[in-house]
């Protein structure tokens, strides 16, 4: 995930906020041609992480190790990857202080799965690519569940045309250029803290199994999202349809309403209808009653989206008058 193989311009524009914000406008590229490769250092990370949380787990098992993994895990998961890493990082959805960004920010490399460039790059592209009418299937998750675990986890693809990105306003922060190079070495102090504390164990619970769950987890809630599932809307000429995972939308702090994202990618608020859970989205109200949080974005403050068609399913509202009425 550190690398993908396309020019890197220093330059950052939100004025659309259904774009991919990141790939240069007018850019070319051609996501349907490319060869996937393995990626050494994603496997050795992948790998050693997966090799001892399932040796190491079984061995070193206790019940305040396991309660230390449930807390890790969902603080890294919603401070980090959801909050930090996607709702703001790479969709801008809200505005904060700087250092609240920055220590967000870090929670998303704690997570073990990417570093702030990485991450950026890997989700543009992605984005990009399915929103084409036709893509490879790298993109678009049509292998069998084995085959695309171990592209997506342990592999890269590089493109015959890839497009350019643009990364300008993180690009140019020093705090960011430093944790993208040092991301996986964040581990280091809290391990040696959990270590003091817990011992061994808490080491193997804490960060070992943390990464491997995460990291694999994602992969899976990512697949299914784009297989099957309930949908509420679909983006018409974009060749990847997204679905929504309801099992996973608290482990995945409201991320698993991957449908819902696809129609409106830069909203703060992922679970748009009644009893859709969004730990992520309440987590920036919250920041929002205490004034570190605003401009936080919603379906009824971004501009209307020409190429998006409500659709009817499993008793959710069909208009988007009924959405923006709902309070998740």
């Amino acid at each position: 995930m550190d690398d993908v193989k396309s020019k890197i311009i220093l330059h950052c524009d939100y004025s659309d906020p259904h774009a991919v914000n990141y790939l240069v406008e007018n850019s070319g590229g051609d996501p349907r041609y490319g060869r996937v490769r393995l990626d050494i250092n994603s496997l050795l990370w992948n790998a050693t992480m997966l090799i001892i949380s399932i040796t190491g787990g079984i061995f070193y098992f206790s019940w305040t190790a396991f309660v230390l993994f449930i807390c890790t895990t969902g603080v890294a998961l919603l401070l980090g990857h959801s909050v930090g890493y996607h709702r703001k990082l790479i969709h801008n959805s809200f505005e904060c202080p700087q250092w609240l960004e920055r220590v967000l920010v870090w929670f998303g490399a704690w997570v073990g799965m990417a570093g702030p460039f990485g991450i950026m790059r890997t989700h543009d592209l992605r984005d990009w690519a399915q929103r084409q009418s036709d893509c490879h299937p790298y993109f678009s998750h049509q292998n069998k569940p084995l085959r695309d675990a171990w592209w997506q986890i342990y592999c890269r693809i590089d493109l015959e045309d890839a497009p350019q990105f643009d990364l300008k306003s993180a690009g140019e922060d020093s705090f960011y250029q430093w944790l993208e190079r040092r991301w996986r070495w964040q581990q280091l102090p809290i391990a040696m803290i959990f270590y003091a504390i817990g011992g061994l164990e808490w080491v193997i619970w804490g960060v070992a199994v943390r990464i491997a769950i995460a990291n694999h987890g994602h992969w899976l809630v990512g697949y299914l999202a784009h297989r099957h599932g309930p949908q509420s809307w679909i983006v018409q000429d974009a060749g990847v349809q997204a679905y929504n995972v309801p099992w996973a939308a608290i482990p995945t702090m409201g991320e698993a309403w991957h449908n819902n994202h696809h129609a409106y990618p830069a909203s703060a608020k992922i679970g748009l209808y009644p009893g859709q859970s969004d730990w992520g989205y309440r987590f920036i109200i919250l920041l929002q009653h205490f004034r570190l949080a605003w401009n936080v974005n919603t379906p009824d403050t971004l501009p209307h989206r020409n190429n998006l068609r409500a659709v009817s399913c499993n008793n959710e509202p069909k208009s988007i008058e009924a959405m923006k009425a709902s309070d998740v």
